[in-house]
């Protein structure tokens, strides 16, 4: 998650859902801004993510107020590699459905390169 207004970086999260079933990379990252920066300052974050936001992270960003959210490759994609069980809710429905949210939505950037790095990971199970 960045400021792009000075390009700081405010944190950083990976996906821990080995351990817990909800800690996506965007839950881990959600949870280190608010160690790092307190519940604040939302709306001038944006965070930046390889694959695009599941429903559950989609909506606790709308909730934060984010200001905006920028993936990679789509969520199908990242269903069919990872084997996951995946909700076919894009996150541009979830957004959709949630008519204040003031934040951005943008995917597909990096979309190649993201797509080869999920297509080399292994499979769980």
């Amino acid at each position: 998650m960045v400021r792009p207004a000075d390009g700081s970086l405010l944190a950083e999260g990976v996906n821990d859902s080995r351990h817990n079933p909800v800690l996506h990379g965007e839950i881990v990252c959600i949870n280190a801004y608010v160690a790092a920066q307190g519940n604040v300052g939302w709306e001038d974050a944006v965070l930046y993510t390889t694959a695009e936001p599941c429903p559950m992270c989609m909506s606790a960003l709308i909730w934060a107020k984010i200001g905006g959210v920028v993936y990679a490759s789509p969520l199908a994609t990242v269903t069919r590699w990872s084997g996951g069980p995946g909700i076919a809710i894009e996150a541009r429905q979830v957004v959709a459905a949630a008519p204040a949210f003031r934040g951005g939505l943008l995917g597909g950037v990096l979309q190649t390169e993201t797509d080869a790095l999920f297509a080399l990971a292994p499979r769980p199970g």
